[in-house]
């Protein structure tokens, strides 16, 4: 089993392109080890090339909105209109409250909704 580091672009496309030769490879096996090991590679490498930013309050709800199908009508529900309008707008920051019933509606991490971020005042 030749292993070595995923250091470009095109060493990344030829990690995938054997990864999917090795899908479904028994777990356990020679094959199945060199796809775990290969999936890991694969993984640090895109973390690193491609970082993804941790979601604000906004995007959080924003996320949760677009994931599940709800509207801004389902947030003015939970809010109340104004209140979803100006939150969506970035015009007014979460109160403990609409963080508490957000959280407690759409199960999105209470951790995550009470980061500070930025208004557009």
């Amino acid at each position: 089993m030749h292993i070595r580091p995923i250091k470009s672009d095109a060493d990344h496309e030829a990690a995938l392109r054997r990864i999917a030769e090795l899908w479904g490879a028994e777990e356990g096996s020679e094959d199945g080890d060199l796809l775990d090991v290969l999936v890991t590679l694969v993984e640090v490498y895109e973390r690193g090339r491609w970082p993804i930013e941790p979601l604000d309050p906004v995007g959080a709800i924003e996320a949760e909105m677009a994931m599940n199908g709800r509207s801004r009508a389902d947030l003015a529900a939970l809010l109340g209109q104004s209140r979803a309008t100006e939150i969506l707008g970035r015009k007014r920051a979460l109160t403990l409250p609409m963080i508490r019933k957000i959280a407690g509606a759409w199960h999105v991490p209470e951790k995550v909704l009470v980061q500070e971020y930025a208004l557009n005042v």
